[in-house]
């Protein structure tokens, strides 16, 4: 076995030479959610269906286009990498049949990979379960397996799929997410999570339906591990850690009253049915549901509509063949009826709910459940198994704990979990912009201060302003990572996912090529990182295929960094069209959040909202008649220098793009030895040869490319004595692609100084 490249040290990672290490990665790559064999972006539909037969092979990418893309993401800086991948991938022809070609496929990029540098973590990862649910992950064969009908989820609204959407251009923006609540993923994950407690009648092959999917999904994890290992020259010197599940969710499980929606239940858009309404019209039965649309201060109700599935279920009937898959079904599971029906929950016969809190209260103790008593308990016995199972083949492994989104972590301090070896692996996305896919420079609202109960009423938790919208982002994810600390104990926090939609503004950028939201909006939530003590993140997201019309080809999302309709950023220098980095009051993309209806935050108005449009079916670019060139995708943001190896602790880092300003504070516990300096990335772009202004506190320093690693970068090396330290890097501001004068525009960290901040 190799040596560790990368080991924790507390709340740090560090190299084996004990230097601080900083993580600053990419998730690698969304396109990986769906086969390339057949190519199914999830607007397409032929052939969905046909689960069993399809193949990720050329997920992320092949193996000879590798260097491109690993070249590209090292020199815009990225070290680390989160290499996702599906079950699917693994298991798509049906229980314990491996793909082995594609895990061969994967053992060749990750060998690419190596030549790069980059640190990889490995992400099994999830969306609302699976494709034929709405999202990825899972293979379809788990649906059956769970009585499910896949085929009918369109009618009963069971899932809400854009394969299956009636013109999947129209695939209302950001929807896929709300499928959480359907019917669907609400039965899987309280089958997956809860089986035993809650549905003991469904038993296949002799196991509760809960081992066994959690026991092949498991199964399949460790056998792509052993693969890895055999390898021989990937584990530890490549591969890392393993991240737990990507986003787990609850189902029903602690649900107080299945007939009302729960006061937690944040996302809303489009038909929301309660859960028991979802039950009826996955049974075939009509239901009236309210629909809601998410506005700037979240969901609120439009009307109501009719979910009428005239009478197709979307459990499977009661002469399907088991024998397909090979399973055998225990008789006492009933095909062609609710399994909630099944165990006394309703009345299928009068259609009356007789058990409204069936799932609230845990049937192993009689205790009363919340979303962190799930966590506690059903979670993290999950999170054992698979722990249990990565570390047989890689003992040393760093474990990366996922617990669900913006929830409380579990309570592990001083146990026997509390893993010296294990990272906090949150997510955190500004969902305003995420749904609305606008950027208010305006206003914003602390999310996880409102979920925390910080705030007396959400009208306190507005910020106004971009300063205050940057410091709150800031502080949420300085908040996130304290509440790792208190509840998990001592460990790096690393946000797995972090971005922004492009596709802003209703596609304005790609029209213009100007990308001043954009960029706005990636520095805000750099600047958030940066100064929220985390050790690392993974931006999400890099996908080869994103293009400016079907954006990462996945549910209507556009987050890709890259787009084959964009311009690649150069090595120096600025080009005529360069995307904005300014706050240009003329530009369309800055005025478009000001003349939205909620520009004025007064406590009159706080019910006004964004209108969430579809998508439009046309053309966002005409080359007859709009001669701007395509911008750099804003990519003067997120390509920013960054700490790569630190002699000692930092104790603050950050980028102010608008003077162009890198500063880095540490402290060393002796002088810095010759030859393991303190190293920083410093792209050419913003810090071009001739063109640098360093000052540091004493020592030496070099600026000067290296291309040991596969890509040539620019870098910044530093020996310095012992104590607290300091380096200010300043290099060429910017604006609209043209260069800035020394006094024209203060930086975001003057203006804080300067202004004293109104907090409502």
């Amino acid at each position: 076995m190799s040596s560790l490249r990368l080991r924790i040290e507390g709340r740090t990672f560090r190299d084996a030479r004990n230097r601080e290490v900083t993580l600053h990665g990419i998730n690698v790559a969304g396109d990986a959610k769906f086969p390339s064999e057949p190519d199914q972006p999830s607007q397409i539909v032929e052939r969905f269906f046909d689960g069993d037969n399809v193949s990720f092979l050329r997920r992320p990418f092949t193996a000879d286009d590798a260097p491109t893309h690993f070249a590209r993401l090292k020199k815009w800086g990225y070290n680390t990498i989160r290499y996702v991948f599906t079950w699917e991938a693994i298991e798509a022809a049906g229980p314990g049949k491996y793909d082995e070609q594609w895990i061969q496929h994967t053992i060749d990029v990750l060998r690419v990979a190596r030549k790069y540098g980059f640190y990889i973590f490995m992400d099994p990862h999830q969306d609302v379960w699976s494709r034929f649910s709405g999202g990825s992950g899972a293979p379809m064969w788990t649906l059956y397996a769970c009585g499910l009908d896949p085929k009918k989820f369109a009618v009963t609204q069971a899932a809400l799929v854009q394969n299956t959407w009636p013109k999947p251009e129209e695939y209302p923006k950001m929807i896929w997410a709300t499928n959480y609540t359907r019917m669907a993923c609400q039965t899987i994950f309280t089958l997956f999570f809860g089986g035993k407690a809650f549905a003991p009648k469904a038993i296949i092959d002799g196991r509760n339906i809960q081992d066994y999917l959690q026991d092949h999904l498991i199964a399949a994890c460790q056998h792509l591990a052993k693969r890895v290992k055999e390898a021989g020259d990937l584990e530890n010197d490549v591969v890392i850690g393993w991240e737990s599940m990507n986003e787990p969710n609850r189902g029903l499980i602690s649900f107080s009253d299945i007939s009302v929606i729960p006061s937690t239940q944040k996302l809303q858009k489009g038909p929301s049915p309660t859960a028991w309404q979802a039950i009826l019209t996955g049974s075939g039965r009509a239901c009236e549901v309210d629909t809601y649309d998410f506005g700037g201060l979240g969901p609120y109700k439009s009307g109501t509509t009719l979910i009428d599935p005239k009478g197709e279920s979307a459990w499977l009937p009661a002469n399907y063949d088991d024998d397909h898959y090979g399973w055998r079904r225990d008789p006492g599971w009933k095909l062609g009826e609710c399994l909630w029906a099944q165990h006394g929950v309703w009345d299928s016969a009068a259609d009356e709910l007789l058990r409204k809190d069936y799932f609230l209260r845990d049937p192993r103790n009689g205790n009363e459940m919340d979303y962190e008593y799930f966590t506690n308990h059903f979670f993290m016995e999950y999170y054992r198994k698979y722990k249990k199972a990565i570390r047989h083949v890689f003992p040393g492994t760093i474990m990366l704990c996922q617990p669900p989104v913006l929830e409380i972590p579990p309570s592990i301090k001083g146990t026997e979990d509390d893993d010296p070896n294990m990272v906090f692996t949150p997510h955190y996305y500004d969902g305003i912009t995420l749904i609305t896919k606008k950027w208010n420079r305006v206003w914003n609202v602390d999310v996880f201060g409102v979920l925390r109960g910080k705030y007396w009423t959400p009208a306190f938790a507005i910020k106004i302003g971009e300063t205050a919208i940057r410091n709150c982002f800031r502080d949420q994810l300085s908040a996130i990572r304290e509440e790792g600390e208190e509840y998990m104990g001592t460990h790096p926090c690393l946000f797995s996912e972090i971005g922004i939609p492009y596709d802003m503004d209703e596609k304005h950028a790609y029209k213009t090529g100007d990308y001043s939201s954009q960029t706005a909006a990636m520095d805000a939530n750099h600047f958030a990182l940066e100064g929220s003590g985390a050790k690392g993140f993974t931006l999400w997201v890099y996908v080869t295929s994103n293009d400016h019309f079907w954006g990462d080809q996945w549910n209507g999302e556009d987050l890709s960094i890259y787009s084959v309709d964009d311009k690649i950023l150069p090595t120096t220098g600025p080009a005529t069209n360069a995307s904005s980095s300014s706050l240009n009051a003329s530009s369309p993309a800055y005025s478009q959040s000001q003349l939205t209806e909620t520009s004025s935050v007064a406590p009159s108005d706080l019910k006004r909202t964004l209108t969430a449009e579809n998508m439009k079916s046309q053309s966002v670019r005409s080359s007859a008649d709009d001669a701007d060139e395509p911008g750099f995708r804003a990519a003067e943001a997120y390509v920013r220098p960054t700490p790569i190896f630190t002699h000692g602790n930092i104790e603050s880092y950050g980028f102010d793009l608008k003077t162009c300003t890198f500063n880095l504070r540490l402290t060393a516990p002796d002088p810095t030895p010759e030859g393991l300096p303190t190293e920083a990335f410093l792209p050419e772009f913003h810090f071009p040869q001739g063109n640098v202004n360093v000052e540091v506190s004493g020592g030496k320093w070099t600026i000067s490319t290296d291309d040991s690693e596969g890509a040539a970068i620019q870098k910044f090396r530093w020996w310095h004595a012992q104590g607290e330290q300091y380096a200010t890097i300043k290099g060429v501001k910017r604006r609209q692609g043209k260069l800035l004068n020394a006094d024209e525009e203060d930086g975001y960290l003057d203006q804080y100084r300067e202004r004293v901040c109104t907090i409502m």
